[in-house]
């Protein structure tokens, strides 16, 4: 009997952010190859490294700000089709508390730093596709509990349009 999966095929956990600032949420560009897609700050938790401290870190690097951790919003599993990744997404409120957005990422595959109109997010390729339940928080009432949406994934080239 197996009890666990192996190393190589054990899924990855991302933790992203979900903040606002100035009414609108903070997103990054990313590329990975030939795509360009949007993401709400955050990465991969490190062995040893704590849920908060990896969320931290990892906003720092890709946008120069300091944030507070707050409530646990979404989980959701980003599932490839083709067997090549599993990401088990745990996104979570937080406020800014210091630093400045960044003109110069730590992360190379981040492109940019941008602040998104929450209406434009039904359009813009955020992956995973959070932006229908990020604007269900906008407008939920302030007892909202965290919930798992299950498998999101985005299929196919990017959509992303331009942003100022």
């Amino acid at each position: 009997m197996v009890l666990a999966a192996p190393v190589s095929e054990s899924p990855r956990i991302r933790v992203a952010a979900l903040i606002f600032l100035e009414g609108r949420v903070v997103c990054v560009r990313h590329r990975a190859g030939s795509s360009v897609y949007h993401l709400l700050p955050g990465g991969g938790v490190g062995y040893r490294e704590t849920i908060e401290q990896a969320l931290l870190r990892e906003v720092r690097e890709e946008t120069g700000l300091d944030v507070n951790l707050g409530e646990p919003l979404f989980i959701s599993d980003t599932i490839d089709p083709t067997g090549r990744r599993h990401v088990v997404n745990l996104t979570f409120a937080a406020e800014v508390a210091g630093g400045a957005i960044t003109d110069h990422p730590a992360d190379g595959r981040v492109e940019g730093v941008y602040l998104v109109d929450p209406a434009a997010l039904r359009s813009l390729d955020l992956r995973p596709p959070l932006g229908p339940h990020i604007l269900e928080v906008l407008h939920a009432p302030s007892d909202y509990r965290a919930r798992y949406l299950g498998p999101l994934f985005t299929q196919g080239k990017s959509r992303t349009p331009p942003l100022e």
